[in-house]
């Protein structure tokens, strides 16, 4: 089965948005005591936005790492804008062939 732009763009849009949701969680709780912090495990699912799942960090100290945070976030912001890239880009494409079928 193939996957469609609009589709692959749009799991990837939901999938970094799950990641900074799992981000701003720890950062929130950066100052909660015994607080573990949690990452983002990207995989293949089938269902949109299902590629991201939640695991408990891997690093052995419990709390959370800020700098680690803030470098995640700007990956997953640029994951975002890039999986938006291609929904827009998918739209102007199919926007143009139905521009030559009417």
């Amino acid at each position: 089965m193939s996957v469609s732009a609009l589709g692959a763009g749009l799991s990837g849009m939901l999938g970094y948005q799950r990641a900074l949701d799992v981000s701003a969680h720890n950062v929130a709780n950066t100052l909660t005591t015994g607080f573990r912090a949690r990452q983002p495990d990207f995989s293949e699912g089938t269902p949109p936005g299902s590629g991201v799942r939640v695991a408990p960090s891997a690093s052995s100290s419990d709390g959370t790492q800020i700098e680690t945070e803030m470098v995640g976030q700007l990956i997953y912001k640029a994951g975002f804008q890039a999986s938006a890239k291609v929904v827009s880009t998918a739209d102007q494409m199919l926007g143009a062939l139905i521009d030559i079928k009417a």
